[in-house]
């Protein structure tokens, strides 16, 4: 049996607050597009609140240009899904740092930990 190979390497983490849950793979070497459900981060979150919640993480670490953000969020409501991919990327630089790329140190983590 063969086993997947993604086209592109990606971190992968999930982030959950209330009951909403986001599945979030982070895409190095990206131009910093945010996706969520398929539809960019202007018209999925129609609030700049939110939008800043979700951008907030990579600000802080300044990697904002450095990764693409593919998100699937379901379950409570809007304020729940922003928080929710909010946590996920401290998940994602502990699966880059175990799998994605043994050798590496891990990208975002030392920031966030501050």
């Amino acid at each position: 049996m063969a086993t997947y190979q993604s086209k592109r390497p990606y971190a992968y983490g999930t982030g959950r607050r209330k009951s909403s849950t986001a599945r979030v793979h982070l895409i190095p070497n990206g131009s910093g597009s945010i996706t969520i459900n398929g539809r960019t981060l202007d018209e999925y979150f129609g609030l700049e609140t939110l939008k800043l919640i979700v951008r907030q993480p990579l600000a802080a670490t300044e990697t904002a240009e450095k990764f693409d953000v593919e998100a699937t969020v379901a379950g409570g409501g809007m304020t729940g899904q922003a928080r929710s991919v909010t946590a996920s990327p401290a998940p994602c630089s502990r699966s880059t740092r175990t799998t994605a790329a043994r050798s590496r140190p891990p990208v975002i983590s030392p920031a966030i930990r501050a």
